[in-house]
C-alpha cells in the first residue's frame, strides 16, 4: 500500500500576453506555496498573512512582507490580488508567493489569477 504524500502540488503553464507563464501551487499543513514565473526562476518571495478583524470574523485583512527581492509598492498590490482568494478558500492559511514577472499589467494579472485557480489544491 503506497503512502499518500503530505505535500500536494499541481502546476500549469499558459501564454499570458505573449509570455509563457508557469504556476506551481503546493500545499503544506500550515502554508500554501505559490510560484508564478515568466523567467523560470523564483524571483521575489512574498509572505501574505491573513489577520482576523475582531468585529468581522469572516473578513480577514492581509499583510504582505517581502522576504527576498525588491520591495516595491506594486509587488504588494500584485501579491494581495493574486493570492488573497487562495488564503480565504484554504481556511485563511498564510501564503508564500514567489513572483517573477516580465510584464505585469491589469489584464495579465487577471489571467495569472485564473491560472493560479486552475492549480487549486485547497
Amino acid at each position: 500500500m503506497a503512502a499518500e504524500s503530505i505535500i500536494r502540488s499541481k502546476q500549469a503553464a499558459e501564454d499570458v500576453g505573449g509570455i509563457l507563464t508557469e504556476v506551481v501551487c503546493t500545499t503544506f499543513s500550515d502554508h500554501i506555496f505559490v510560484v508564478v514565473t515568466q523567467y523560470g526562476k523564483i524571483g521575489t518571495l512574498i509572505s501574505v498573512t491573513p489577520h482576523s478583524v475582531a468585529d468581522e470574523i469572516s473578513k480577514p485583512t492581509f499583510t504582505t512582507k517581502i522576504l527576498m527581492g525588491k520591495d516595491e509598492p506594486l509587488v504588494h498590490v500584485y501579491a494581495k490580488h493574486l493570492v488573497t482568494s487562495v488564503s480565504v478558500e484554504s481556511g485563511n492559511k498564510p501564503v508564500l508567493l514567489a513572483l517573477a514577472l516580465k510584464d505585469a499589467n491589469v489584464d495579465s494579472i487577471k489571467s495569472i489569477k485564473q491560472l493560479i485557480q486552475s492549480c487549486r489544491l485547497w
